[in-house]
């Protein structure tokens, strides 16, 4: 079983995240997620280990993968963060396969991911506007998912 989804995340990689040929869309949806938490995590001077394993726990609570799962769509979210140019590929498959009272919940994981070192940098808050905005979040939603993730990081 680990070894075809092995397969898939590397067919993943390889492929653009768009179109017919970039893997299922549940295996499109996990990526996408990942690559915007670990765009939060990557938006602050320094990726700590606090903030992996927030993505983790996020990855965990969303879709159920095994540990070794999780690792390697870390793995493969952190490979594409790095060589993304923008964040449209990846909120378009989002839109595409989200309610909007999921995507609330992605922005509010990703504010989970931002305080998690108990401070929000600049640069998380420009990256979770500017996510927010791509995926059709009003501003109330936007604010209401910040003050939860904050409260939820005892940051209240």
């Amino acid at each position: 079983m680990l070894r075809p989804l092995q397969d898939l995340f590397n067919s993943l990689l390889a492929q653009p995240l768009q179109g017919p040929g970039g893997g299922n869309a549940a295996h499109r949806l996990h990526l996408a997620t990942a690559v915007l938490l670990v765009e939060v995590m990557r938006a602050d001077a320094e990726c700590t280990e606090a903030e992996r394993r927030a993505v983790l726990a996020v990855l965990q609570q969303r879709f159920a993968l095994a540990d070794d799962e999780q690792a390697r769509l870390l793995e493969l979210a952190e490979h594409r963060a790095k060589h993304a140019v923008d964040f449209h590929a990846f909120t378009s498959t989002l839109n595409e396969q989200l309610s909007f009272e999921d995507k609330v919940q992605v922005v509010e994981a990703m504010w989970a991911v931002a305080y998690t070192d108990g401070q929000l940098t600049a640069h998380e808050n420009h990256v979770l506007w500017r996510v927010a905005d791509l995926l059709h979040v009003p501003h109330g939603a936007y604010i209401n998912a910040k003050l939860r993730a904050k409260a939820a990081a005892g940051l209240a």
